[in-house]
């Protein structure tokens, strides 16, 4: 560096120098390239719905009676047990008689009491009639005579009337089961004050059995008596075949649904309060052709679902509105946003973003699946790479 060279270097401003170094400090810095995600797609295609709506029911008795005593008082006993089968006649439970029989023998001197004043009146009447025909008294006479004992007769009937009512007043203190049944309920205890009618006892008769299950509002009119319901146990066993015999009017008040019940065969109906599954054929979409996507595919956007559909020449993604139907196994049923030939992205949507660029991963032992085809549709084909984040 020359003298001249050196001496215009050191009459630089320093403000000028300090000025420069800030404005180079905040100039922006080159823009970070997101990073080229992989992800797994399949070619959406026409399959069938594979599986059929099964309702949780319970096997009930097609006549189930709540039983009380007809009087009030105090449980002494409760012969009957929970789950126990008993017999027309049985003994079930018992009320303390003694009121009752008091007055049962209050009824009785009653009726005694008036039995001796009917006798005395038509003994009376008799002896009166024999008087009347001899002329000693008068007809006026004897038509009083008369109705003294039928007023005698009167209270006579009344009081025995009255002896009858106590004395089943008294019988009514045993409660007996009227059908032959199973105990599904008890609902008081011994030493229990119960009115007249307090439900007791609760008996499932024996006979006929329903299945008894519930349908939302959109399935409840297309559930017609007479249509076919597929029955099995919870704990396997064969299958049954039931007809639908009743479907309620009005919706459960609590849940809004309907109950169905299902008439089944009682020679092989499972136990009485047994959990069953049932498959109405009158709501079963199994072969209809639908367009099926993975959950894994769905991605929640705001109100509704959202999937990343595929764009293979600029090999970018957008986000595609859908709206799910139903399920059908692990898989979402599709009833529009989508159609047959779309790539939709079925791993990996959480790290995507509009217009991102992509790539199919290719695994180590990828190979591409085929997706079931109606065979009055055109073929699809799900090709599947093994996706990563």
């Amino acid at each position: 560096m020359t003298a001249s060279s050196l001496r215009s270097a050191l009459s630089f401003p320093p403000m000028a120098l300090l000025l420069a170094a800030a404005i180079a400090g905040c100039s922006k810095p080159p823009p970070v390239e997101e990073p080229l995600r992989a992800v797994k797609v399949m070619t959406v295609g026409t399959s069938t719905f594979d599986t059929a709506p099964e309702y949780s029911a319970e096997v009930r008795a097609r006549i189930e009676s709540q039983l009380g005593f007809r009087v009030a008082g105090k449980i002494l006993r409760r012969q009957a047990e929970l789950g126990q089968h008993v017999q027309a006649g049985q003994v079930l439970a018992q009320l303390d008689p003694q009121d009752y029989r008091l007055a049962a023998d209050a009824a009785r001197a009653q009726q005694t009491a008036a039995a001796t004043n009917r006798d005395l009146a038509s003994a009376d009447l008799k002896r009166y009639r024999e008087l009347r025909e001899q002329n000693f008294i008068s007809g006026a006479e004897l038509e009083r005579r008369e109705s003294t004992f039928k007023s005698a007769q009167a209270q006579f009937e009344q009081a025995q009337a009255q002896l009858a009512s106590q004395g089943n007043q008294a019988s009514y203190t045993t409660l007996v089961a009227d059908v032959a049944g199973v105990v599904t309920a008890i609902d008081a205890q011994p030493g229990q004050v119960v009115s007249a009618g307090t439900p007791v006892v609760r008996i499932a008769q024996d006979g006929a059995r329903d299945v008894v299950f519930a349908v939302p509002e959109d399935r409840a009119a297309l559930m017609r008596p007479g249509s076919p319901v597929t029955v099995r146990g919870w704990a396997g066993g064969a299958e049954l075949e039931g007809k639908v015999r009743e479907v309620a009017a009005s919706a459960d008040a609590v849940t809004r649904t309907y109950a169905v019940k299902v008439a089944i065969d009682a020679a092989t109906s499972p136990a009485l309060g047994a959990t069953v599954y049932a498959r109405p054929k009158a709501l079963s979409q199994t072969g209809a052709a639908v367009l099926k996507l993975p959950t894994s595919a769905l991605r929640q956007e705001g109100s509704g679902s959202a999937v990343w559909v595929l764009d293979k020449d600029t090999m970018t993604v957008r986000l595609q509105p859908v709206h799910v139907a139903t399920a059908d196994g692990n898989e979402a049923v599709i009833a529009a946003g989508i159609t047959p030939g779309m790539q939709v992205v079925v791993a990996g949507v959480h790290v995507l973003a509009p217009g991102q660029k992509v790539s199919l991963y290719q695994g180590k032992s990828s190979a591409p699946a085929t997706a079931a085809v109606v065979p009055a549709a055109p073929a699809a084909t799900a090709s599947a790479s093994a996706g990563s984040r």
